[in-house]
């Protein structure tokens, strides 16, 4: 079993919460007592050892949609940038709605095939039609902790009332990506000049803040454990906060993309910036990175979505939403460090010990956790060369970032 000693490397670790220059050694993706022989050295100065990190919501496109994306091929690059524990929601084809063969298989051949530990979300209504709540005990059963309905609508407000007092009785708890189909109907992009200046069908912040408004007095009349994925508005942070000041179960996370990119990049149609939720205004990255820092957002996640490239061809309201997240998720991170926005140890926290907090997993992740060394200062170009996914649709194509992992370290 090979040793590895990495010498004046900086070591933040949000379990101990500490951040300090150590010479650690490493041996099947754990930390060990120091030992006269190693098998191999590095030389850590200016480099930071963190944990592997826990994405609260990625799409790796298997089973049902290979040509975006595999197992292998997506499980690889979250596992070389650093991500160990991936949850995805069960709005593949065919839909992962019971504790059959359907999910064992998934784990199985994401460890086996792209080296990383999946956590399926189940569907909360049966096909995620929206009509009937899902086979939750089952689902709980086969290894769900966690139920979604996706992006789906659900048929009437009383549909959701049951599954969330399904989930309750069962201590699972529900993931919502809030939006009121009735407000976004047709739209693609953020309301706002460049959405009416360009004629695209609009999603106004409302129709999130308005479901977030309703989803919330649900949970406090059903007392479910709820999460509030990819936030989007910045009216929605205080909303959240709100309900946590009240002492409702409730946690929220927020795409990386939503922290850096705004509803200026759709300008000239450009189909790389179509993701849903939308990017947003100015204001709204602004409130979301406050919320951020004060703790009311919880986790950042990637929402990695890949595809291909003939899904970014169409006329913009045409094409398929969705960014390739994976490679660019550490950069983005250490942007956020490097204006001052997080300290270091803060941004790992968010990233790893949080989400794994959120999804109520912190103990296991823990023990499966490894650990990433990563160059804070490591300047390289976003290209298809240096996308190890699969899916090369990101809007930040040709720019130049700096932070990438050089290794990571598990079992």
């Amino acid at each position: 079993m090979t040793i590895v000693k990495i010498e004046n490397v900086r070591v933040l670790d949000p379990i101990a919460q500490t951040d300090s220059i150590e010479t650690v050694y490493i041996q099947n993706g754990k930390r060990i007592a120091a030992l006269e022989t190693v098998d191999e050295t590095i030389d850590g100065q200016g480099k930071w050892l963190m944990p592997t990190m826990v994405d609260l919501c990625a799409r790796l496109r298997e089973p049902g949609q290979q040509q975006h994306g595999t197992l292998k091929s997506e499980g690889r690059a979250a596992r070389e940038n650093g991500i160990l524990h991936v949850f995805t929601p069960p709005d593949s084809k065919p839909i992962v709605q019971d504790n059959g063969a359907l999910i064992h298989g998934l784990v199985e051949k994401a460890m086996l095939d792209g080296g990383i530990y999946l956590e399926v979300i189940g569907a909360q209504t049966q096909g995620l039609k929206g009509n009937q709540p899902a086979n939750m005990a089952g689902l709980k059963k086969g290894g769900c902790s966690a139920v979604t309905n996706a992006n789906a609508a659900f048929a009437d407000d009383d549909v959701v009332i049951r599954t969330l007092e399904y989930a309750a009785g069962l201590n699972m708890t529900v993931v919502f990506y809030a939006e009121e189909p009735q407000i976004a109907k047709d739209g693609c992009v953020h309301e706002g000049f460049i959405a009416s200046r360009q004629g695209l069908p609009m999603i106004p912040a409302l129709a999130e803040t308005v479901a977030i408004a309703k989803y919330l007095l649900m949970v406090e009349a059903t007392k479910v454990r709820a999460h509030f994925g990819l936030l989007s508005s910045g009216a929605s942070v205080a909303l959240i906060q709100a309900a946590k000041a009240k002492g409702l179960p409730v946690t929220c996370d927020v795409a990386m993309h939503q922290l850096h990119l705004t509803d200026a990049l759709i300008d000239g149609f450009n189909s790389l910036a179509h993701v849903r939720p939308p990017l947003r205004s100015e204001q709204d990255k602004a409130i979301l990175r406050q919320g951020l820092k004060d703790g009311v957002i919880d986790a950042i996640c990637t929402h990695h979505e890949p595809l291909s490239s003939s899904a970014k061809m169409a006329p913009f309201a045409e094409t398929e939403p969705g960014i390739s997240a994976f490679d660019t998720f550490i950069a983005l991170g250490i942007q956020l460090v490097d204006e001052g926005l997080l300290s270091a140890l803060e941004w790992v926290e968010k990233v790893t010990l949080a989400p794994a907090q959120v999804a109520q997993m912190a103990e296991r992740w823990q023990h499966e956790a490894g650990l990433v060394l990563v160059d804070p200062a490591l300047t390289w170009t976003v290209d298809k060369t240096t996308i190890l996914s699969q899916g090369k649709n990101t809007p930040l194509l040709q720019q130049v970032l700096k932070g990438k992992a050089l290794r990571t370290f598990n079992a």
